[in-house]
């Protein structure tokens, strides 16, 4: 088969991997003619599919033959797609190839398993070694992990690899057991924590070996440690493939950033497949449901908020209509308004419409004045959505926070956003450089 049509099937079958970001490596370059390669500046090239996902390219399977059966995957063993698969060498000088072509800056490098889990991956740990050592690739490169394989493939694989991620695929045990009864949820916890004390161990060997100057000495420079996946482990959930809801899937992330540090988790929601079975749903969940989980998962990771407050207990659902931020403000008015020039970080971080740059930036500022609106609008927050909920030195919300019609004013439908179109801004104009604040999109989370 020519590489070509290789890599357009087995591009094709990657795209459902959501968990592809280049976040967090360890910065590398290529400048004064050693290797090739990058991991600063943007990271991975991004493309889009017809439905509107964003995916990181070179993103190739390094096979989509699989002896397992899970009934969500286009690539199960019972599927009738169309198969093939790369030899390392093709993977590496397609890398390779794309890199001088200016197309990519890294590698998102998954596989089906075959013959063996072991087997498996020890030909993806193979693309990252020839790579690195035999061409002195210093760009990005995620790898997908084998839950099965030795201890000592993961290893390999970590000291090649800037991150590592395996699956947990769904949410809860039931649902793997049911969706795809070949996969073990106990051996992916476990090859999780075989990952993450690996880590653990090349950050505190990293740390130990600082060098230390001592008065009148000159600086000791011992030789760095082996660094291992210095950009951490992932992994990723696929939502409404079975019927867990979105405070199950919540649940299961706290557990997973807890117990095993995970750097970031991954929500994609379900796309229908071909030849599906009768236990799969009909149709897709609605994306903005994806959206809202993102949503959510960073009010856990960066605004103290914890799983179960988040969504309410009764639906069980997040809601749709308003930000998981916005929907638990209304629910919780009691703990409204806040007082800006008060409050503590973390009050203020619950305000709906403040992110964590701005109300940082806000805290600065109220050292040397009393914060009022303009210092909000000068900020480029929704102002709408941010008054009824705070007290300045020249606002108080008044009855506006306990109207009737309040979640009416704030709710607003949906809107595609435009490529081309100017970043929609609230309040103000930004005020002069000498007070103003760093400016914040409102399309950002807040």
């Amino acid at each position: 088969m020519e590489i070509a049509r290789k890599l357009a099937i087995l591009a094709d079958a990657a795209k459902y991997d959501a968990s592809c970001a280049s976040s967090g490596a360890a910065p590398r370059h290529s400048l004064g003619g050693r290797g090739i390669g990058s991991t600063e500046g943007m990271g991975i090239c991004h493309s889009y599919t017809p439905d509107g996902r964003c995916v990181s390219l070179l993103k190739v399977l390094l096979t989509n033959f699989c002896t397992y059966d899970c009934l969500y995957c286009v690539n199960r063993v019972s599927s009738n797609v169309p198969r093939a698969r790369f030899s390392t060498d093709e993977v590496v000088a397609l890398t390779l190839d794309f890199y001088r072509r200016n197309c990519i800056e890294g590698l998102f490098l998954s596989s089906g398993i075959i013959r063996s889990p072991d087997y498996t991956m020890e030909q993806v740990v193979e693309v990252a070694r020839a790579l690195r050592e035999d061409h002195d690739f210093r760009g990005y490169i995620h790898l997908k992990t084998i839950p099965e394989a030795s201890t000592e493939l993961l290893e390999r694989a970590g000291r090649y690899a800037d991150r590592l991620s395996i699956n947990v695929e769904l949410p809860t045990e039931q649902g793997l057991a049911s969706l795809a009864p070949e996969k073990n949820a106990p051996g992916i916890r476990r090859t999780m924590a075989r990952m993450r004390l690996h880590i653990d161990d090349a950050r505190e060997a990293a740390q130990a070996a600082a060098p230390t100057a001592m008065p009148g000495r000159a600086k000791a420079a011992p030789a760095p440690p082996p660094r291992f996946a210095p950009a951490g482990q992932s992994t990723q959930m696929i939502v409404g493939a079975d019927g867990a809801d979105d405070r199950a899937i919540l649940a299961s992330s706290a557990r997973l950033y807890g117990a095993y540090r995970l750097r970031r988790v991954y929500y994609s929601a379900f796309s229908p497949i071909q030849d599906a079975s009768s236990r799969l749903p009909l149709a897709a969940p609605p994306l903005l449901r994806e959206h809202r989980l993102y949503q959510a998962d960073w009010l856990m990771r960066y605004y103290g908020f914890a799983h179960d407050e988040i969504v309410p207990a009764a639906s069980g659902m997040l809601s749709l209509q308003y930000d998981p931020k916005l929907a638990w403000a209304l629910a919780n008015r009691h703990a409204f308004p806040v007082d800006l020039n008060r409050a503590p970080r973390e009050r203020m971080l619950r305000v709906p419409g403040l992110g964590v740059r701005t109300v940082d930036r806000l805290l600065q500022a109220r050292c040397y004045r009393r914060l009022r609106t303009g210092d909000l609008a000068a900020a480029r927050v929704s102002l709408p959505k941010v008054l009824p909920f705070v007290v300045l030195a020249d606002h108080s919300p008044g009855q506006t926070l306990d109207a009737a019609r309040l979640e009416q004013r704030l709710a607003r439908p949906p809107v595609q956003g435009d490529l081309f179109a100017a970043a929609p801004y609230s309040g103000q104009p930004a005020a002069s450089a000498g007070g103003a604040m760093a400016m914040q999109p409102s399309g950002a989370l807040a």
